[in-house]
């Protein structure tokens, strides 16, 4: 492990003196970051237009978190779905596929009559802001074999810089949005967005090569006869060589079931249980079936820690989410702010958030990152549990940046043990997985945003949001502390 850290940290240093190569110029990458933005921004762009979409379509918070529900559950299903079609299909013709599907949300969004349409509009931008990123990672690997050169250092950080610095604004610009052009703008900008993304892929992005998926279908042979070590954890190329139908089919019916159940918490539909878990089962049972099944149930159980880093992922977003969403709510109806105020009392939420995710990236540890992060949250948490609608404007700019500096940590610090603790030959995989569990913590704090809030944000539901995160801030806590994985490496990512 010490000499693999000390050739990465080789690796770095040289990818930061040298010149972006080539291959991966400007005319790769500039399309590649605008699709890449277009999924996080609009998780959190959102979350200000939410009260004026509510009193638009006289509904309350429980019903207008299914706005926010139903993109992370589309996006949960479609994220590692794409990555593997750009494997099979090749990653222009998905990132292109993408952004059609962005372009038709957006219109939908923007011209919808009732508020199911706003509900298809959030899942067709859930499925096509899923492609851009998997199709972009796929792309570099082709460019990178095409070339015989590693993609820079500094070009992976652009798109993870992308994903986290937009999804930190998203909630400002949604703000401006909503207060200038109203709630439909937050729907619009994706056409324009997308629409440019799409003219620069058809015009700059290299074609899907043939002889390059000739090279990947030799790679997936080698894979599938490289021994039975990589067999039984289900990792290397022979996971990608066919898209598992059934198995994503069951874990979309399992999640949608799921969400069914949590999105009416208030009046639980209790016969939903039974069908979760025979969902739940029959997944399990076909994914142990499968020589390369949609996720690997038996690399999850022999990485612990790989796992134990999904939980926290999970736990930690499901903690943000609730923040970012359930605080600009009481802003706006507890508190009295516009969507364009409310989105400036949050600017430093999403300015510390920027900074920490590009401080993370540089850091050496692991552990002490995530363990700060933690500390934070429940810092935040327990600042929210004093808060009223007569709290000081101060005090409410200071519980933004409590929740917005364990952001970027918990994204760089959870994303560097990713990369250590997945195995090598699936990183890729294992990065998207960790991405469906940031999007299950995200459904989570929808439907206790729902319970808590009912029809309007009051003091008492954000109290109550508020002791749901401090508890969990504590167990994030102990489950930093406790794993041995985060202890015992050394990791310089």
């Amino acid at each position: 492990m010490g000499a693999r850290s000390g050739a990465a940290a080789d690796t770095r240093a040289a990818d930061t003196r040298a010149p972006v190569a080539s291959g991966f110029g400007p005319r790769l990458m500039t399309p590649l970051l605008i699709g890449s933005v277009l999924n996080p921004v609009n998780s959190t762009m959102i979350a200000t237009g939410l009260v004026a979409i509510g009193h638009d379509f006289g509904v309350g918070a429980s019903s207008t978190a299914w706005l926010v529900a139903s993109l992370y559950l589309a996006s949960a299903v479609a994220q590692p779905t794409m990555g593997k079609l750009a494997d099979l299909l090749g990653p222009r013709r998905i990132f292109v596929s993408g952004l059609l599907v962005v372009l038709a949300a957006g219109l939908t969004g923007a011209l919808a009559p009732g508020f199911g349409w706003l509900i298809a509009s959030r899942v067709l931008l859930g499925v096509g802001t899923s492609a851009a990123y998997p199709a972009a990672m796929s792309m570099l690997r082709a460019v990178s074999r095409r070339t015989g050169q590693e993609a820079p250092r500094t070009v992976l950080g652009l798109l993870s810089l992308a994903g986290l610095g937009s999804m930190a604004v998203g909630p400002v610009l949604g703000g401006l949005l909503a207060a200038t052009t109203g709630w439909r703008g937050i729907f619009a900008l994706n056409v324009p967005l997308a629409a440019l993304a799409l003219v620069l892929a058809l015009l700059w992005l290299p074609k899907d090569d043939k002889d390059g998926k000739d090279n990947r279908d030799n790679e997936e042979a080698a894979g599938r006869n490289s021994g039975n070590d990589a067999a039984a954890h289900g990792t290397g190329a022979a996971s990608k060589a066919s898209l598992d139908g059934l198995g994503i089919a069951l874990f979309g019916a399992t999640l949608t079931a799921t969400m069914l159940f949590l999105m009416d918490l208030d009046h639980p539909r209790w016969p939903l249980l039974p069908v979760v878990a025979v969902l739940a089962a029959a997944l399990a049972w076909w994914q142990l079936r499968r020589p390369s099944p949609f996720i690997d149930l038996r690399m999850l159980a022999h990485n612990r820690a790989l796992s134990f880093t999904y939980l926290r992922h999970g736990l930690a977003y499901l903690v943000i989410y609730c923040v970012m969403y359930g605080y600009t709510q009481w802003l706006e109806e507890a508190h009295g702010y516009s969507s364009f105020h409310t989105g400036l009392i949050i600017l430093p939420m999403s300015l510390a958030a920027s900074v920490c995710s590009v401080l993370g990236a540089r850091t050496k540890g692991i552990r002490a990152p995530l363990t700060l992060a933690s500390a934070l949250l429940a810092a935040g948490s327990a600042m929210l549990l004093v808060a009223d609608h007569t709290t000081p404007l101060a005090a409410l700019l200071l519980a933004g940046v409590l929740f917005g500096l364990p952001q970027g940590l918990t994204s760089t610090g959870n994303q560097a043990a990713v990369f250590v603790q997945a195995p090598a030959d699936a990183v890729g995989a294992a990065a998207g997985l960790q991405r469906t569990s940031q999007y299950l913590g995200a459904i989570t704090a929808a439907s206790l945003i729902g319970l808590f809030y009912g029809q309007r944000a009051t003091d008492a539901g954000l109290h109550d949001i508020a002791v749901v995160s401090g508890g969990l801030s504590l167990l994030l806590i102990v489950l930093t502390a406790a794993d041995r994985a985060l202890r015992t490496r050394k990791n310089s990512s």
